[in-house]
């Protein structure tokens, strides 16, 4: 489809009247989109002006490679189109090539979650891809309904006051404690419930699904290629269900359980968090040299509860509690490449009292600002809404309990994370049915030993997407494209580029990896001061 320069890139018309989308809901009016630079927050002035009214003077494309940013305008209740309206932000990488030099429109990104902004993903996939592959395509990011520089932003409490550290403990050794706990999430529910009662009940994975589709007519686009990460993997299974006709590429990397959603997936994630986090001990006694844990991994685990218990009575620079370790340890079940400094941190304060790595740690990846807050309230507004949860503390404490018996690590601090979605002001609904024959093969990636997103989730979307092939990774890391695996990389590539799939190999469906894993990380004797690696939840 032709592409409009100028003052307002990509706009697209798709009708003067209103119709009625091929699943038969009915379809918004497309939106213009106006790119413009990217200003400090994120959004564009030149969008701005535009929504507002205001006549901006002409411009003329940026070069290739360089971000844009632009707003556009979506249903609050996509059964309402021409009802009230909210604002998605979203961002732009252009591709080289022309659309009639082997262009394919445009690949939409998004991290996962919910409530990650996906804004700047957008610029690391495409000066992360081979230059061949993005040149062909526009690299759209935006951050969901509810998200970052969307509008509205949630959020439901003063993080600073909520969260002020050191916060209660997640594992609680008698009734007061759980009394805490529960009152602090009920807060939390209805704070929500008291901000944004008018805009809760809309906020669900197949609004967003629909809001893609919303971006997709505005761009002008009659197909969209998608990548997903973690949730997202959820995000562009709902969206290839609801409008397959409108599917390209399709891309899940980090493949969620569809099946379970949400709170058996919560609970299949104890027993696979708590897995990973034993490789690390694993992986921490097999460099008793540098670290001088123990030998073992029953030794090296000893030596972490007793840290977290020690932590409870007497937190680490007064910041530090045992709920804050839980927080700081679980992010290296996402990604090995944090091992050796959550490793520095852990042999320092063993063996020399010293709180410096810790509370480093916490500042740098744990901390509880603004953004992390926001980010909090969309993940639960999402999860509450999409499916039903349990209403009744009871039954949530005889979870926890019993998958602690096996599961110690994850079990009650994810139960605690989760459980605002108890007292969430809006009921759980019916999740959309994930599945269908009539989409484009699809690629699907997946570490086997991935703690976020279990490998078994993989086999369940293979199972409700029959063109879809799996890609596997020996490894036990958290997003794997685009993460320095060459090999994952090759087949990602080759997919985009010309929809070429992985050889099916009667060993798809069993542990054995398509792909090896990249090599372990180097222990390393003093913290390292190299950027935080962002857990995709």
């Amino acid at each position: 489809m032709k592409r409009v320069v100028g003052v307002v890139a990509g706009v697209a018309m798709l009708g003067a009247v209103l119709g009625i989308g091929p699943d038969g809901a009915r379809a918004a009016p497309a939106r213009e989109i106006a790119w413009g630079p990217c200003n400090q927050n994120g959004t564009s002035p030149l969008s701005t002006a535009l929504n507002s009214g205001t006549q901006p003077l002409p411009r003329t494309e940026p070069p290739p490679g360089t971000m844009e940013c632009a707003r556009v305008r979506v249903p609050l209740d996509h059964s309402e189109p021409l009802g009230q309206q909210i604002s998605l932000a979203l961002t732009r990488v252009r591709g080289s090539a022309g659309r009639d030099a082997g262009h394919l429109g445009v690949l939409l990104v998004n991290p996962g979650g919910p409530g990650a902004s996906g804004r700047s993903l957008a610029r690391y996939v495409a000066a992360t891809l081979p230059r061949d592959v993005a040149a062909r395509f526009d690299v759209i990011g935006f951050d969901p309904r509810g998200v970052g520089a969307s509008e509205p932003a949630l959020s439901c409490v003063d993080p600073e006051r909520f969260y002020a550290a050191p916060r209660p403990d997640n594992i609680p050794r008698v009734k007061a404690d759980e009394d805490l706990l529960v009152s602090r999430a009920r807060a939390y529910a209805q704070g929500c419930g008291n901000r944004y009662a008018w805009f809760l009940p809309y906020l669900t994975s197949e609004n967003t699904a629909r809001d893609m589709d919303s971006i997709r007519a505005a761009l002008g686009e009659d197909k969209i290629s998608f990548l997903g990460y973690s949730y997202g993997t959820y995000l562009g299974a709902v969206y290839a269900t609801l409008f397959p006709q409108r599917v390209r590429r399709m891309v899940l990397d980090s493949v969620v359980d569809p099946s379970g959603v949400w709170y058996d997936t919560n609970i299949a994630q104890d027993y696979s968090f708590d897995r990973r986090h034993r490789d690390f001990m694993s992986w921490v006694a097999r460099n008793e040299s540098v670290y001088r844990l123990g030998h073992s991994q029953a030794a090296v685990s000893f030596a972490w509860y007793a840290m977290r218990a020690r932590l409870h009575a007497r937190p680490a620079g007064g910041v530090v509690g045992s709920s804050e370790l839980d927080d700081i340890f679980t992010a290296g079940g996402y990604s090995s490449r944090l091992w050796p400094r959550l490793a520095q941190a852990f042999s320092d304060y063993v063996l020399k009292g010293e709180v410096t790595g810790l509370v480093a740690l916490f500042h740098s990846d744990s901390k509880v600002d603004a953004k992390e807050e926001n980010s909090y309230a969309v993940y639960l507004g999402v999860q509450c809404r999409d499916a039903a949860w349990p209403r009744n503390w009871e039954r949530w404490r005889a979870d926890a309990q019993k998958a602690s018996e096996k599961a110690p690590f994850m079990a009650w601090p994810n139960a605690v994370y989760n459980l605002p979605c108890a007292f969430w002001p809006e009921r759980g609904g019916t999740p959309v049915k994930v599945g269908t024959s009539q989409v484009p093969p699809m690629l699907l990636i997946q570490s086997v030993h991935d703690a976020a997103t279990p490998y078994a989730g993989a086999l369940s979307m293979l199972r409700l997407f029959p063109t879809a092939h799996l890609l596997t990774e020996a490894g036990g890391d958290h997003g794997v494209s685009l993460a320095g695996n060459p090999c994952v990389d090759r087949h990602l590539a080759a997919y985009l580029r010309d929809a070429t799939l992985p050889p099916e190999r009667r060993a798809a469906r069993s542990t054995a990896g398509s792909c090896p894993a990249q090599r372990e990380p180097r222990p390393v004797t003093r913290l390292s001061a190299g950027p935080p690696v962002a857990a995709i939840r």
